[in-house]
Parts: structure tokens; sequence; C-alpha cells
């Protein structure tokens, strides 16, 4: 059984083309035949640092979907040919997070699905849209739930409110698409005008050239009659979360989701205390939320936007696709039965 595996440390050179053994499935767990992989920024981060704690060999990647092969003597919840996708955190099923609902992150924590076979425990997988292709149900997991649960969850926003975005990657445009699918204003950034002009045809209603605009907290708050976004989906880190802060509104909310110019560096807290603002740390979600994310893209006919779809033998290059920022949406690798 083909798979690939990393060590933390080695960086993306240390992405290698590995045989597993095959075996037959634990009482409680499920055989999946990955068909297809999608990539996120975490999956460019952890070959690099020692990202959980170990220095370990582990195959890579949270966000992967197949075929049910085999399944163990008290699995409940699926059958042989089920089509499956996991879901990130292995031990978070619904509830609140906490420290034991964290600790087996596919890719991260445990193996991940970068391989031809994973075997996982039933509770951690959701049947997934029966329009989707294997490939699109593979862009579920981490960015569309993380989008879900920043949005509608902990961020908690409503039809007719507005969100501000950052940047075209895999979260972004999911969450472009939920809040555009639930009635929201949508003002989205980008340093590139060919990326702002492709996000407002998915429907954005207004775009900032980042680049152009540097001071892009003072548009957004112009583009809202000076009130504000009721949300921001913060990605890009110690960077911009200061103009994140000031272009959110008094009482709105920034849903930190990821920190691509780097997590550390210096914060002031005024603008967040005399706004009376609220920030969140979103870390994906349970399997609760998949679940009714899974719900809403299909009532409201949602299909993932993919990049590009690489075939396995050459996964090398679409790391190297999503690590020079070249994507818009989905970087996905295709996986041979």
């Amino acid at each position: 059984m083909k798979a690939y595996q990393v060590t933390p440390g080695e960086g993306l050179a240390g992405l290698k083309a590995v045989e597993r053994a095959a075996r037959a499935p634990a009482a409680g767990e499920v055989v999946v035949g990955v068909r297809a992989v999608s990539l996120n920024y975490r999956d460019t981060i952890i070959p690099k640092f020692n990202y959980a704690g170990e220095a370990k060999p582990l195959v890579p990647c949270s966000d992967g979907a197949g075929e049910v092969l085999a399944v163990g003597s008290a699995v409940k919840r699926f059958k042989k040919g089920d089509r499956v996708a996991g879901i990130f955190f292995q031990g978070w099923l619904d509830g609140p997070i906490g420290p034991a609902e964290t600790t087996a992150a596919l890719g991260g924590g445990v193996d991940g699905m970068l391989a031809q076979q994973v075997h996982l425990d039933e509770n951690g997988l959701v049947a997934v849209p029966h329009s989707y292709t294997y490939a699109e149900a593979a862009c579920l997991p981490c960015a569309a739930v993380t989008a879900w649960n920043a949005l509608f969850v902990e961020g908690g926003i409503r039809p007719g409110d507005t969100v501000l975005l950052q940047g075209t990657g895999g979260v972004s445009i999911w969450a472009l698409q939920l809040a555009k699918a639930a009635g929201m204003r949508v003002i989205l950034t980008s340093s590139s005008d060919d990326k702002l002009k492709r996000v407002r045809d998915l429907g954005a209603d207004d775009t900032i050239n980042y680049k152009a605009t540097p001071e892009w907290q003072n548009e957004a708050l112009k583009l809202t009659g000076g009130r504000g976004v009721d949300l921001v989906l913060e990605v890009g880190g110690a960077d911009t979360l200061k103009r994140s802060v000031m272009a959110t509104r008094y009482g709105g909310t920034v849903a930190v989701i990821g920190g691509v110019s780097g997590f550390a560096g210096p914060f002031e807290l005024m603008p967040l205390l005399m706004g009376a603002k609220t920030m969140k740390g979103i870390y994906v979600g349970s399997r609760k939320m998949f679940e009714d994310l899974n719900r809403f893209v299909t009532a409201q006919k949602i299909k993932p936007v993919v990049d590009r779809a690489f075939p396995f033998e050459q996964a090398r290059a679409a790391y190297d696709r999503l690590e020079a920022a070249r994507h818009f949406g989905k970087v996905v690798i295709e996986v041979p039965a």
C-alpha cells in the first residue's frame, strides 16, 4: 500500500513516498480506500517544525475522502461501499472543545490521509454529500468546517450581516460561498486584481486590493458607512490582526483562524477593549459541525472551488503550489485505488 510520510523538522524535502503493509480492521475500525486528499496551509507547516511535539515520521494531511473497503466486527455506522471523509479531530464529536478533543488531529497528532488506505475509528468519519466527487469531498474536513464554525457557530452571524475575508485560500473561499448562501454581505481582500475579479464572480459584494490600499481597514469602514464589519475571518496573523480589529464594528467579532504572517508580535489592546469587541480562536470544528455543514451545502447546492488536482506521484508539486500561494481555492491530490 502506497503512502507518503513526513518527519517534522526536515521540511518539504522530507516528503517521501513509502510502502506500508495493509492489514485487516480492528473491531471498531473502518478501512477507507482514499481517493482524494486536499491540502491546507497547516500541511506546509508540519514538515518544517515540531508541530505535534514529537518529531516522528507520520502520514501527512488532515483532509481526505474515499470509499469504505472493509469494516471491523463492531462497526455499526458504515458499511462496505459507503463514501466517507475523515473528521479533522478524531476525538471531537460534539460539544465544546477541550484538550481531550484535540489530541488526535489527522496529519498532526496521528497519521493522516495521504495514503491509498487508512484505518479510522468509525466515529471519526462522516458520510459525504452524494453529489460530490471524491476530489470535492476532500475539500470539506478542515477548510469548510473551519469556515462554518467561524461564521455560524462561534461567529453567530446572521443574514444581512457583513463579513470581511482575507485572501483566496481554502477557508476564505469556503467562507465566501457559505456567507453568500446565507444572505450576508462579503468584503474580501487580496493583493491580486485577477483574484479579486474571480471572487466578485463568486458573489463577493466588495473587494479591496491590500497592496494598492495598505490601510485597508479604513476602506472597510468606508464601505460600511463608518460602522465596521460584523465579523472578520483573520488568516493573516501578526501583520493583519490590528487592522482586522479596527475594521470590526463595536461589539463585533474577529475570528482568528490562521497566522500566515506569523503568530507572534505586539498587539494593542485598547481598540479591542474600547470597542467591546470579541476575539475568538477557531480550531476547525466537531463532527456535528461537519454534519451540519454537509446538510447546508447539499440544500444550497454549493460545490467547493478546486484550484487544481495533482496525481498522487506529484504530491510535492501540489505542496509547492500551495506554499507559493499560486492557488485560488483548494489544491487537491488524487489517490489511485
